[in-house]
């Protein structure tokens, strides 16, 4: 609270977006603040940049801590402070991406009343700093009044169940927030089960991620709530639970509730313990040709049988599924080949990735025919055919879903469309 109330935005920063440099600068003097010469550099870069767009464009900030690009130094709470401060009465500046920094309970403070001055912020990416129970109590009630805010990224910061909770509650409330990234947070059955509820009721969630909680129950509770959630929610377009522990019993909840469901697009199951019946029950949804677009079993173990069951509903039923991503999944030479054949049958499906299977000859000679063929591009594939001594073999490509969700090399171009393929569809939907 004393946080809170010591809060005053020094100046007047309005549109002016020209002078956040300077603004911060001023902050910092008349406050006795030090100044952090990484945020000059990037505030300096920014001005430069807003020079160029017109009013009614804004920008985005990024004060990321694993650039490796510019001489970093970690932004504090103490930073953050000053830089809330110059950014309370900005109307400019869009989006804020403060990714691994040493930002913890207090610096969740300051920008928990950033979020209740500044009313043009639509973007806050805080992912992998040392944010706790308090901060996120600190941000989730400062959403309670919000109402320009739609993205919010807490990924990695250990917020645990209590903080999921304070977040729960605030979806009861808020009006604004389309999408809610709350993964490696060490969430656990309650505040799971909590966001299942307020999801039944919540009309403006497009986007939940709740992957890798701590679950210490085999009973699946929390995907039986989160399987009756999706059988009356018609807002909800992209759903993240990977590392759920989710065996065949939690799939076939969700699928028997979102045969119900024609808005959900995006389902991530990666990294659960899938077979070849969780396989088979997914197959038989995709025959009922919903709305789901985008299908993540990445790291579970379908393996052949599973691979025929999708490819089977694929080649003859599905016309919807643009995505797939299958790697590392104990699939060998008939599943990928059954999938291959299905490829040149189905003509929606545009990108699959098999990474991580066994690639034996026929698998490997099926899947650099497709990309020759030009059925299946090699920007929309995880796999690169190449020839040694008259033999076909494949190689990796750094490419799928969501490769860039963590970080971005620095010899890659952030939101690469062919590392992240999830984000380019979204935006065709």
């Amino acid at each position: 609270a004393g946080v809170l109330s010591s809060f005053q935005p020094v100046l007047q920063v309005g549109t002016v977006m020209s002078s956040i440099r300077d603004s911060y600068s001023a902050v910092c003097s008349e406050s006795e603040l030090p100044t952090n010469p990484y945020i000059l550099h990037v505030l300096h870069d920014t001005d430069e940049r807003v020079s160029r767009l017109s009013p009614e464009e804004g920008v985005e900030i990024k004060l990321t801590g694993n650039n490796r690009l510019l001489p970093v130094q970690r932004l504090s709470d103490t930073d953050v402070l000053a830089l809330s401060k110059a950014l309370a009465d900005n109307v400019s500046v869009r989006g804020l991406d403060l990714r691994y920094n040493s930002i913890t309970d207090e610096g969740a403070a300051h920008l928990g009343v950033l979020l209740q001055e500044n009313v043009s912020l639509r973007c806050l990416n805080l992912m992998g700093n040392d944010i706790e129970v308090s901060g996120a109590e600190f941000i989730a009630k400062a959403l309670h009044r919000n109402e320009t805010l739609k993205t919010l990224q807490m990924t990695g910061n250990k917020i645990g169940d209590k903080g999921g909770m304070h977040f729960a509650a605030m979806l009861q409330i808020n009006s604004s927030l389309e999408e809610l990234d709350l993964g490696d947070c060490d969430l656990d059955t309650q505040s799971l089960i909590a966001f299942a509820i307020v999801l039944n009721h919540n009309k403006n969630a497009h986007v939940i991620n709740l992957s890798r909680p701590l679950l210490f129950s085999q009973q699946e509770e929390t995907t039986v709530h989160m399987a009756r959630m999706l059988k009356v929610n018609r807002h909800l377009r992209e759903l993240h639970l990977g590392k759920h522990e989710m065996k065949d019993f939690g799939v076939e909840r969700l699928c028997d509730a979102l045969s119900f469901n024609s808005t959900l697009r995006y389902l991530d199951l990666r990294c659960n313990s899938i077979t070849r019946d969780g396989a088979k029950c997914l197959a038989e949804l995709l025959k009922q040709n919903t709305g789901l677009e985008i299908l993540d079993l990445a790291s579970n173990r379908i393996e052949d049988d599973g691979a025929v069951y999708l490819s089977e509903a694929l080649a003859m039923y599905n016309n919807t599924l643009k995505a797939l991503s299958i790697p590392s999944n104990n699939i060998g030479a008939r599943g990928l080949v059954s999938l291959a054949k299905a490829l040149k049958v189905n003509t929606t499906l545009s990108h699959i990735y098999i990474w991580g299977n066994i690639l034996e000859a026929p698998a490997c000679l099926a899947f650099s025919k497709l990309i020759e063929s030009g059925r299946l591009s090699e920007e929309d594939t995880d796999v690169s055919p190449y020839e040694v001594e008259g033999r076909v073999c494949l190689s990796e490509l750094f490419h799928g879903l969501r490769r860039h969700y963590y970080w971005t090399p620095s010899y890659g171009q952030d939101g690469d469309p062919a590392s992240n393929s999830s984000l380019a569809l979204r935006d065709t939907a």
